[in-house]
This record gives structure tokens, sequence and C-alpha cells, in this order.
């Protein structure tokens, strides 16, 4: 992702809002059709609102949110795992 921003960040501000929302609603788009047929549909959302959260406030805190989600989950099987 970093070297994304790097990237984005040498494009004056109209051509990278135009880039960062078309990649992004392009991953969204794919994430949506992979989770009624066969492929990695939640990777490629998630991907999505990541793309998007470099410059729309509401898919940074989707993007914060989503990440807090993953390490509860992620504890909670580290802790199942650990009593066996």
């Amino acid at each position: 992702m970093e070297k994304l921003k790097a990237f984005l960040a040498r494009l004056p501000h109209p051509l990278r809002w135009a880039l960062t929302m078309i990649v992004g609603a392009i991953f969204l788009i794919l994430g949506l059709i992979m989770l009624v047929t066969p492929g990695p549909g939640l990777v490629f959302l998630f991907l999505g609102i990541s793309v998007l959260a470099l410059e729309l406030e509401w898919a940074r805190e989707m993007n914060r949110q989503g990440l807090q989600g993953l390490e509860k989950i992620l504890n909670r099987l580290k802790a199942i795992f650990k009593r066996q």
C-alpha cells in the first residue's frame, strides 16, 4: 500500500482522486461478484475499501472497523487453539 501511496502522491489531485475511485470501485465490484461465484470475494472487498480509504473518510472508518473486527476474530482463534 505504501508504494501505491507514493505513486499517487506524485499525481495531480483530480487525477489521483479519479484513479483511486476507479480502481477502488473495480475491486469492490469484483469482490461482490466473487461473493456469489468462486473466488476470494472478501479479500477483494477489503482491498477495494483499502484503496478507497486513501481518499475517502468513510472508507477509512470502514477499514479501521474491519481491522478491529479481524483482530478480535484472530484473538479468539488464538485463545481456542492455545487451550488445546
